[in-house]
């Protein structure tokens, strides 16, 4: 199903928070406020939701593959299975987001908030973690091979994969060149 900003947004106004399987590619959401929405299993890739909130959103296998998502409210998201390859998250606040198993190869989370977020065997090859808050974050058998990990702060990486990623004595991590 493919609807338009304007109708999401009036059917979300009305009350309807079910949205699963839907067609948004490519769509201009900027600082729009879907709290609680369900677009489980949808088709979101290249969307833009520059500074929307999506607190406690259900995004499970959504696909939001290249999607703009810079400054985004995801706190208490589910983004569990979700394609977020090559997104860009940077700044978004990820507090106790569900992203088990999530593909996030190559996205910018630099300056996340990703406080005790649930990360455990998401993909995360190559990803920009700079700055990114990743206290009490679950990265159990996370993939982090080549991440830039660089003043990445109070990061638990037991059990993680870090091939090609160099861990500071001063807890600081950076991608290798």
């Amino acid at each position: 199903m493919q609807v338009n900003r304007e109708e999401l947004l009036a059917q979300y106004a009305a009350g309807e928070r079910n949205f699963a399987g839907l067609d948004l590619s490519g769509a201009d959401l900027f600082e729009i406020n879907l709290e609680e929405i369900n677009l489980k299993g949808s088709n979101l890739r290249q969307i833009y939701l520059a500074y929307a909130n999506l607190c406690q959103a259900n995004l499970h296998k959504a696909n939001l593959s290249d999607a703009e998502m810079s400054d985004a409210k995801l706190y208490l998201a589910d983004l569990s299975g979700a394609e977020l390859s090559k997104a860009n998250l940077s700044r978004a606040n990820l507090r106790n987001a569900n992203l088990q198993r999530t593909n996030l190869a190559g996205a910018n989370l630099a300056g996340a908030d990703l406080y005790n977020a649930n990360l455990s065997e998401a993909d995360l090859q190559g990803a920009d973690l700079t700055r990114a808050n990743l206290e009490n974050a679950n990265l159990t058998k996370a993939n982090l091979s080549g991440c830039n990990l660089f003043r990445a702060r109070r990061a638990n990486l037991s059990h993680a994969v870090l091939d090609r990623t160099t861990i500071y004595p001063d807890g600081y991590r950076q991608h290798e060149s």
